[in-house]
Order: C-alpha cells, then sequence, then structure tokens
C-alpha cells in the first residue's frame, strides 16, 4: 500500500516538533559549500532515492511521485531517464542501491524490490512483499557478500533477499528481523525505520529509526539486536543514511534541511556526533551517497506541493545537491 500523504505529513510535523525542542546540540560547524550537481527533467520528480556505481561514476536518482528512475552520467548538469514511469507496473521508487556487481535495486514502497541491469535497462528480479499486510519498503543496503537487506518503515522489519534468492529471479520479500518490540513503541500512524546501511565487512547492519531519532544494530552473525549510544545529538527525521568504511556515518534529516556526521567505534555500538550542517538550499533532503570529494544529496521538495501538506509554494527545478567538507 501507498502511505497517505496525512501519516507523511503527520510524521513529519512530529519530527519537526521533537527537533525543535531537543536539547541544544553541538554549535553547528561553519555552514559547507552547497551546490549543485545535476538537475533533474521533469516539474513533479519529487525524487526520494540515490544510488552511486563506484565502478563508472554514474549516478541513480528515483522518483516518488511516478517511479520514473534517473541516470546521471560523470560531468553531466542533467540527469537523462533510465527507466521510465510505470516501468514493470512501477509507479513510485524509494530506496535505490547498485551492488558490486553494476546490477541495480529499486525499492517500490507499495510493492518490494526489482533488480535491473545497469548496461540494458532489463529487469533481472522482482521481490514482492504480502500485499495482505501493511507495508512501506522503505531503504535498501547490500552487503559484501551480495545479501539485500530492506527496511520496513511501517512493521518495523527488515526484510532479506539472499543470491541464492536473486538467482532464482523472483519469490516472496521474506522478514529476516523484526525489532517491533525492539524499537520505541511510535504514536499511531508514524514512520519508524527508515535508512539503511551495513559495515564494510558484513559483519552488521545500521538502521535509524527517524521518529524515536535513534539508531539500531543488528549482528549479523548473532541476530542479536542492540541500540547504538549517541552522543551529542540523535536521529530525528533522519531518512537516509551511508556509512564509510573508516567508521563515518553520514544522515540527512528531512524536514529539518539538515546533514549530520557521526564517528562510530570500531564495533559499531557507539557513535558520537563531530558536524551538522543545516541549510533550507538542502530542500528536505531525503537521503545521500558519499563519493569522492562531496557528498551528493536528494533535493526532494516534499513541501512544495507534494507529499508533505500544506503545501508552502510550488517546486523549483528539482536537482541534487553537492555538498563539500561533510
Amino acid at each position: 500500500m501507498r502511505m497517505s500523504s496525512n501519516t507523511l505529513v503527520t510524521a513529519a510535523a512530529v519530527a519537526l516538533a521533537a527537533a525543535l525542542t531537543t536539547a541544544a546540540a553541538p554549535a553547528p560547524a561553519p555552514s559547507a559549500p552547497v551546490g549543485t550537481a545535476f538537475t533533474l527533467p521533469g516539474s513533479k520528480v519529487y525524487p526520494e532515492g540515490i544510488a552511486s556505481d563506484p565502478r563508472t561514476g554514474t549516478v541513480y536518482v528515483g522518483s516518488y511521485a511516478d517511479g520514473t528512475v534517473y541516470r546521471a552520467r560523470p560531468g553531466a548538469r542533467t540527469a537523462e531517464v533510465f527507466l521510465p514511469s510505470g516501468t514493470d507496473g512501477r509507479r513510485t521508487a524509494n530506496g535505490l542501491r547498485v551492488d558490486a556487481r553494476g546490477r541495480l535495486w529499486v525499492t517500490d514502497s507499495t510493492a518490494g524490490v526489482s533488480v535491473y541491469d545497469t548496461a540494458t535497462g532489463a529487469r533481472l528480479a522482482r521481490f514482492e512483499v504480502d500485499p495482505a499486510v501493511p507495508h512501506f519498503v522503505n531503504d535498501l543496503v547490500v552487503t559484501p557478500d551480495g545479501t539485500a537487506y530492506l527496511t520496513d518503515s511501517v512493521r518495523a522489519v527488515i526484510y532479506r533477499v539472499t543470491p541464492a534468492q536473486l538467482r532464482a529471479g523472483s519469490g516472496p520479500l521474506a522478514v529476516a528481523y523484526d525489532l517491533g518490540r525492539h524499537v520505541t513503541p511510535p504514536p499511531p500512524g508514524m514512520f519508524t525505520l527508515n535508512g539503511i546501511t551495513a559495515d564494510r565487512d558484513g559483519r552488521y547492519l545500521l538502521t535509524v529509526d527517524m521518529t524515536a531519532g535513534e539508531l539500531h544494530r543488528v549482528d549479523l552473525r548473532t541476530g542479536a539486536l542492540s541500540r547504538v549510544a549517541l552522543t551529542g545529538g540523535d536521529l530525528k527525521a533522519a531518512d537516509g543514511i551511508q556509512l564509510s568504511p573508516t567508521g563515518t556515518l553520514r544522515a540527512a534529516h528531512n524536514v529539518t534541511n539538515t546533514l549530520t556526521r557521526w564517528q562510530l567505534s570500531a564495533d559499531g555500538t557507539r557513535a558520537r556526533l563531530t558536524r551538522t550542517l543545516t541549510d533550507p538550499s538542502l530542500q528536505i533532503p531525503t537521503t545521500l551517497a558519499h563519493t569522492p570529494g562531496r557528498t551528493l544529496v536528494v533535493r526532494s521538495q516534499f513541501d512544495k506541493d507534494g507529499p508533505l501538506t500544506p503545501s508552502t509554494g510550488t517546486p523549483t527545478t528539482f536537482s541534487v545537491a553537492a555538498v563539500q567538507g561533510l
């Protein structure tokens, strides 16, 4: 099912109120330059997910509004359509990832996840969630062994797709970890799990609870669930997250127009806030992709006649920001 705009508005409003009433965090560092990496064609794009292919430098961006997937080749100032709206019945796109073999994973919050060949655009596999169960398939990460893990923002579960299932090409999207009793109980209709990432060795997953502002750790060897101890701030309104090989965790906080950087402990059990950047030109950032020399940030403009209401105006040109120094 697609979450109603009222649910999205409630989640955003509560997250914003909580963010504004949270105890003061360390003073933000001087603003890093925020520029534009490339624009997205269309007047109602409302982008949500982003993925960078480290082999080629190509960047993919998905539209929450209609499911179009755009492609920006290195040096391009305007992205092109890679997968048109309606491809394989997809009318919305959320999380995106390119795996080590160059396959593009695209989540559809209403149905599940599809996998595409980045060379041809051909669909290689599709995995569907049980339509009878309330769901909102949101973000995903692919670990070094080729296993994909996906969050559900309504059920507070993590799905899993194994390499063997990928080779089979289709099947149900099965729950691997249930965090329903582990997360802080949310108000009715509120999202919980959103962004998800993994350490470079595939030992654990990290997933953010955007309403509670908490970060959860899943041990992939034992299945143990724990809460990461945060120092210096919280992760309220955090949407997309990414963990670098050196232990730097970056997060995009959507309705507060904020990016944060955290230093994670070696075992992934503690995180310390080291940088905060708040800038209205981020235009409701939903996620990010850190690449050499810059961080690419999706400017969703969800508040401009998009899924957040009331609207604060009409959207400008849709784009992906380039942030230096995060």
